[in-house]
Parts: structure tokens; C-alpha cells; sequence
């Protein structure tokens, strides 16, 4: 069986879930891969203090790409998968922040 390669994150993480120095609940698992470097960082804080460059959001006609990495069990979700998801992972049913709503105009077209 081969095994399955898990996104390396980028940031200033504070476990193996994900969670940074910026976000650190419980439910804050999740890391997002940036349309602009490819790269997953745990936040926009994170990005924007480590990345050297300006954010870019996913258009709607992107959202088949997964780009967000489940910090439980590192299953990847495609952007759709995500924000149908009812803040739990689909794989795992780990509890995600329903709080990330308010920064989706960081990561994607709304």
C-alpha cells in the first residue's frame, strides 16, 4: 500500500494540528493552501508574516481544487468540499471553527 505524502505546513505553528500562534482553539485545525505560492499556512496572519508576498483569493471557478488540509487527520478538501462541510471534516468528523467564516474573503471569492 503506498502511503500518502501530508502537504508540509508552513507558519508559526504550535502543534501537530495546525494550530498557530494566532489561532490556537480547540477547533482551529485546519490549514489553507494559498492560491498565490501553492504553500498551506494555518492562517492569513501567518501567511502575510512569512510568505514574502501578497495573498491572492480562489475564484468561485476554483473551487474544485483542494486546498484546505484537515490538521486531525490531514485529509485534503477540495474549497467546495469545505465550505459544505458544516464544520466538520468529512473523513474524520473532527470539529472545525465556525468562526473561519468571517475570514473567507481572505482565502476565497464570496
Amino acid at each position: 500500500m503506498k502511503s500518502k505524502l501530508i502537504p508540509r505546513v508552513r507558519g508559526k505553528l504550535v502543534d501537530e494540528y495546525t494550530r498557530c500562534i494566532h489561532y490556537h482553539s480547540p477547533l482551529d485545525i485546519i490549514a489553507i493552501k494559498f492560491k498565490c505560492c501553492g504553500e498551506y499556512y494555518p492562517c492569513y496572519s501567518c501567511h502575510e508574516e512569512e510568505a514574502g508576498h501578497k495573498p491572492e483569493v480562489w475564484t468561485r471557478g476554483e473551487f474544485d481544487t483542494a486546498a484546505i488540509l484537515c490538521g486531525a487527520c490531514k485529509n485534503e478538501l477540495t474549497i467546495h468540499e469545505y465550505l459544505a462541510c458544516d464544520n466538520h471534516c468529512p473523513a474524520c468528523h473532527a470539529a472545525f471553527n465556525p468562526n473561519c467564516n468571517k475570514h473567507y474573503h481572505l482565502y476565497f471569492q464570496v
